[in-house]
């Protein structure tokens, strides 16, 4: 199916592409990769007048660390990018690996992290560690700037807090004392596959007890889910297999999943159960972020 006719536009600054998508909304859409948006367009679900093109936006397209900030990630950056990073290989492998588990190769060199998080899908393999790793996310518009935690950027499936006008232009994942951190997937097949149950966690460890921790859950909600009864439980303790699979039970139960072809409530449930386990004593194991 041929994509509708649209008037292409390529800012060559953040602040005019903001300006562009103030003047021409609703009827434009930010273009990054256009692996979701050109397919959406093509089977007629979107219509927009207006693509404003970040392609110049080279300020967009960094990995960079910010002593005393964190990892800066621009929203360009293509999933691929992240697993080959230098950066994030040295301070967050959890990101790399999690992206790694996308899709295929193909998508991943073209789709961006900012369209990943955009799109708002429930069973995207990137919010849970991001999330796990207290990541926060930059968004502009023509008007000013705001940060806020992305756990708090989803309303719900395809929907986020972005206003009118706004552009998600960065992520910063905060410098930490976490020890250790993982993401891990069930999906149905061995590659391609949409998430049934994602769990990630970070861990913080002393002397053989858990300092701090934080967990979250994909696909079993319709925003990525914080357990953080499990959390509160494991905070101050000494790891044993009996409290991580208690951990695991409280996650279940945090979980809202629904049935569809893809696996029953009853299901997922069961799946975070243990792969919230599983997480955990990886990140332990770890040792290091």
């Amino acid at each position: 199916m041929l994509v509708p006719n649209f008037q292409y536009l390529a800012p060559e600054t953040l602040a005019e592409a903001c300006a562009l998508l103030g003047q021409y909304e609703p009827e434009a859409k930010v273009l990054a990769g256009g692996s979701d948006l050109i397919v959406k367009m093509k089977s007629g679900l979107l219509k927009p007048a207006y693509l404003i093109s970040l392609k110049k936006l080279g300020e967009l397209k960094s990995i960079r660390r910010e002593p005393g900030v964190g990892v800066i990630i621009g929203a360009r950056v293509t999933h691929n990018e992240l697993v080959a990073s230098p950066v994030l290989n040295l301070t967050f492998p959890s990101i790399c690996s999690a992206a790694a588990s996308m899709a295929g190769y193909q998508i991943r060199n073209v789709g961006t992290v900012g369209g990943n998080l955009v799109n708002a899908v429930p069973s995207a393999d990137l919010p849970p560690i991001l999330i796990a790793l207290d990541t926060e996310v930059r968004l502009v518009s023509a008007a000013g700037e705001r940060r806020l935690p992305l756990e708090k950027f989803f309303l719900g499936p395809g929907k986020t807090v972005l206003a009118p006008g706004e552009i998600l232009a960065e992520l910063i994942v905060p410098e930490q004392q976490t020890t250790g951190s993982n993401y891990i997937k069930f999906g149905l097949r061995k590659a391609d596959a949409l998430a049934v149950v994602g769990v990630a966690s970070a861990v913080k460890m002393l002397e053989g007890t858990i300092q701090d921790v934080r967990i979250a859950l994909g696909a079993v909600a319709p925003v990525p889910l914080r357990a953080t009864e499990a959390e509160e439980l494991l905070r101050g303790k000494n790891p044993t297999p009996a409290l991580l699979e208690q951990a695991g039970k409280l996650a279940a139960a945090a979980s809202k999943p629904i049935t569809d072809i893809r696996g029953s409530a009853e299901y997922r449930r069961h799946l975070v159960a243990v792969l919230t386990r599983n997480s955990l004593e990886a990140a332990i194991a770890k040792g290091h972020v």
